[in-house]
C-alpha cells in the first residue's frame, strides 16, 4: 500500500468523524476509559476494533504473535497491570484466530530462528493437550483446536496474575476467550469453565 495513499485516507477519516461530530478528536484527547481489554494476535486479517465493532477509546489493544501472554513478557504483563489497577477495565478478551500461522508453526518440526523462544510457548500448550489433538487425523482440524485451547491457557495465564486476582475478587473482572473465524467474519465465545479447569490448581497459583 502507498505511503501518501493511507496519509490521504487519515484525512478522509477525520473528515468524516468530524462531519459526524465536530468535538470528536476534542473530546477524545481528553482521556480514555476503555471497558475491555483486547488480547489478539498480530495478523494483518483479525483488525481489533474493526471485528468488534469498536470505536477509538472504548478498547485497550495488545496484539503480538498468536495472542500470547507469557509471564515473562513485560509487555504484556505491564499492558495488563495498566488495564486492570489504572484503566479498571471490566473485561478481559483473549482472541485467537482459526488459520493461526503461529499455531501451525508451533506443531511442526522446524526450525525458525528467533521466531524459536516464542513459538515454544504455544509448542507447551500443544505439550498440555498432546493425547486430545493427535487424536484428531484432520490436519486442519487439529490447527483449529490448538488455536481454541491456546486461548484457553492464556487466559488461564491472565488469571494468574495478581492484578487480576485482585479485581476478580474486589470488583468482579471476567476473563473471556473467543477466536475469530476468518473465513465467516464470526467470533466464537469458547464459554470456558474457568472454575472447573482451575478447581485442582488454584490453590497453586493464587496470590490474593
Amino acid at each position: 500500500m502507498d505511503i501518501a495513499r493511507i496519509l490521504g485516507k487519515n484525512q478522509q477519516w477525520i473528515a468524516a468523524k468530524l462531519n459526524v461530530d465536530s468535538k470528536f478528536f476534542e473530546n477524545l484527547a481528553l482521556g480514555q476509559s476503555p471497558e475491555i481489554l483486547y488480547i489478539g494476535c498480530s495478523d494483518s486479517r483479525v483488525t481489533a476494533e474493526e471485528l468488534m465493532g469498536a470505536q477509538p477509546g472504548e478498547v485497550f489493544i495488545l496484539r503480538n504473535i498468536a495472542n500470547m501472554v507469557p509471564n515473562t513478557d513485560l509487555s504484556a504483563m505491564s499492558i495488563i497491570t495498566y488495564a486492570v489497577t489504572y484503566l479498571k477495565v471490566k473485561h478481559i478478551v483473549v482472541c485467537g484466530h482459526y488459520a493461526c500461522g503461529g499455531g501451525k508453526a508451533a506443531m511442526q518440526s522446524e526450525d525458525m530462528g528467533i521466531l524459536n523462544p516464542w513459538l515454544r510457548n504455544i509448542r507447551d500448550v500443544y505439550r498440555i493437550h498432546k493425547t486430545e489433538l493427535n487424536a484428531i487425523s484432520d490436519e486442519e482440524l487439529r490447527y483449529d483446536r490448538l488455536v481454541e485451547l491456546n486461548v484457553q491457557e492464556q487466559c488461564i495465564n491472565v488469571i494468574k496474575t495478581s492484578d487480576v486476582q485482585k479485581a476478580i475478587k474486589e470488583r468482579n473482572l471476567t476473563v473471556h476467550g473467543w477466536v475469530f473465524d476468518i473465513k465467516t467474519g464470526k467470533l466464537k465465545d469458547l464459554e470456558i469453565d474457568f472454575d472447573h479447569i482451575l478447581e485442582d490448581i488454584r490453590e497453586i497459583y493464587r496470590i490474593v
